[in-house]
């Protein structure tokens, strides 16, 4: 089969014949039709994430397709994949049959289209945990959103509006909320709009991972700041994944994807780091 696979960090990823995966107890082979190429994957990539899979490696922690060899599920099942170490701790989903322990399958729903399958899960559930998990957002509320245009940031606008709320985008509107996915000085300009006693939930730090805070007057304002970890809630991002999915399928949600072929995984690498892109960005074998 082909994979992309990186052979020192940072590096080239680079297209290759390697061995077809042999089915195995407690593992799927499931044949790939798209797989995501997120912001985890470069910092895997660029050495820079807390565990690393044994070089070389096969990035791609999210993909979707059907399956192959199972013990589980049917062959020509339509799954989804994520976590359980896909592209962090082992191989992962930038090849055409994806070697995969069961627990990271789900079932997709025959109307979703394999890119929204693999794309949808990260945006989706990290939006829907954010509001609804930590957040514990009421109808009425005005919520403000950073980075509103990305693909987590459209998703917390929909949901948020879905949920009977007041979605604000423009600086310096005061808001009961913020869902802030951007961080850095974003986030630093942001947080003086939120009403005293609201919250924020910090999502993402695209746009730099340090924040200068003027204690005195965070204290006085008592706002609380609400971190989002979605390894440690995979299993409420996992609940949700079915209503998301028919959220999607029914034209409720909307997610923007954007397709590349498997040979042009470092393109779609450079393409998610550009300013302004939209939507998530698919590898199709």
């Amino acid at each position: 089969m082909k994979a992309v696979r990186v052979h020192a960090f940072g590096a080239a990823a680079v297209l290759e014949e390697v061995e077809d995966p042999l089915p195995r107890a407690g593992r799927s082979v499931v044949r790939m039709a798209a797989a995501t190429v997120g912001h985890i994957d470069r910092t895997v990539w660029s050495g820079g994430f807390l565990k690393h899979p044994p070089l070389p490696y096969v990035p791609g922690v999210e993909a979707a397709g059907t399956v192959i060899a199972s013990e589980r599920f049917a062959p020509g099942q339509r799954v989804w994949l994520r976590g359980a170490g896909l592209g962090t701790t082992a191989d992962g989903t930038w090849c055409e049959l994806i070697d995969t322990p069961d627990e990271a399958l789900g079932l997709l729903p025959d109307h979703v289209d394999m890119a929204l399958g693999s794309a949808f899960f990260s945006p989706c559930t990290s939006a829907w945990v954010a509001l609804h998990e930590i957040a514990k957002l009421q109808a009425g509320e005005r919520v403000r959103v950073t980075g509103a245009s990305g693909a987590v940031g459209s998703m917390v606008v929909q949901l948020a509006r879905d949920a009977g709320a007041e979605v604000i985008t423009e600086a310096g509107a005061p808001a009961t909320l913020l869902v802030d996915t951007v961080g850095g000085p974003v986030l630093e300009a942001a947080l003086p709009c939120v009403a005293p006693g609201g919250r924020a939930v910090l999502i993402g730090y695209t746009a730099g991972n340090t924040l200068a805070l003027d204690i005195a007057h965070f204290l006085q304002r008592d706002v609380a700041l609400l971190p989002l970890n979605m390894f440690r809630r995979e299993a409420a991002g996992r609940a949700a994944a079915p209503e998301l999915l028919a959220r999607l399928g029914d034209g409720r949600l909307k997610l923007e994807v954007k397709r590349f072929r498997l040979d042009e995984a470092a393109a779609a690498l450079e393409w998610i780091t550009q300013r302004g892109h939209r939507g998530r960005a698919v590898l199709i074998p």
